[in-house]
């Protein structure tokens, strides 16, 4: 008899092989920049190419796996910022209704980290934002975080939303620590604002991103085609632990989307 108990002490302890209960989705766009978008990095006679192959992304990857739509909203180099002012129309654009999807996961904020003197209000807090009127949040990367949240809840009021804090580093600088963690403080903090949002806290849980985790799931600064895959089986496995940890949460997601539900379950 298979058992779980081990999802419950570190979610992704052990890697669901078919993604578990993530299948149940049809449809999760993913929200992310070049980590996001199966970003190889090239190197010839010197000059260093980026070039976004979202066929080796972690969400496709995971759409492959469970055998659902998977969407990428995302491209190399996004900050929450960049994301709601310069994504392309029908390319990667999430706030249109034949790509509304019934989860999303969010997956920015590594590049929001280099660019914070970038934000008119900087970092920013809860206080930034207005639970009513998304327009009305502040320029800070939490103002811009949550508008993306408020948007998508507009789109489709009942998808489930994971986001996802970046895993630690080592070597890590003491700069780049702080503001991490800051980036995990927040993103904890928001289920007591969103209903059905979860976390999905690598720093806390994945292995560290160290130079020996380089050498097998990285090429240059970015991941290779197995660390992409890697990443997809991680998130897979953690969203498969949420379903399982709260199977009332996720008893309608066949009616997302649908304008129906069941009034004698949580909706």
């Amino acid at each position: 008899m298979i058992t779980y108990k081990h999802l419950f002490t570190n979610p992704i302890g052990k890697f669901a092989p078919d993604g578990g209960f993530t299948s149940i989705f049809r449809t999760i766009g993913f929200i992310g920049d070049s980590l996001s978008s199966g970003e190889h990095e090239s190197l010839t006679n010197g000059e260093r190419g980026y070039h976004d192959y979202y066929e080796y992304s972690w969400g496709q990857y995971i759409g492959r796996k469970c055998g659902l739509t998977a969407y990428n909203f995302s491209r190399g180099g996004l900050t929450c910022m960049s994301f709601l002012n310069d994504y392309v129309p029908n390319v990667n654009d999430p706030f249109v209704e034949e790509k509304k999807c019934q989860a999303y996961v969010i997956a920015l904020g590594v590049n929001d980290m280099s660019h914070i003197d970038g934000y008119k209000d900087g970092f920013g807090s809860m206080k930034d934002v207005d639970l009513n009127d998304e327009s009305s949040n502040k320029e800070s990367y939490v103002g811009y975080y949550v508008r993306i949240i408020q948007k998508l809840r507009k789109l489709e009021p009942k998808c489930r939303i994971f986001v996802m804090v970046p895993p630690k580093e080592h070597p890590e600088t003491k700069e780049k620590k702080e503001k991490r963690v800051m980036i995990q403080k927040f993103l904890n903090e928001l289920p007591k604002y969103f209903e059905f949002l979860y976390v999905l806290d690598l720093r806390k849980y994945a292995p560290t991103y160290s130079r020996k985790f380089g050498k097998k799931y990285f090429l240059g600064g970015h991941m290779s085609a197995a660390g992409y895959k890697f990443t997809g089986d991680m998130v897979a496995t953690y969203i498969d632990y949420y379903i399982r940890k709260f199977p009332q949460d996720f008893a309608q997601v066949g009616f997302i989307g649908r304008g129906i539900h069941n009034e004698n379950a949580k909706w």
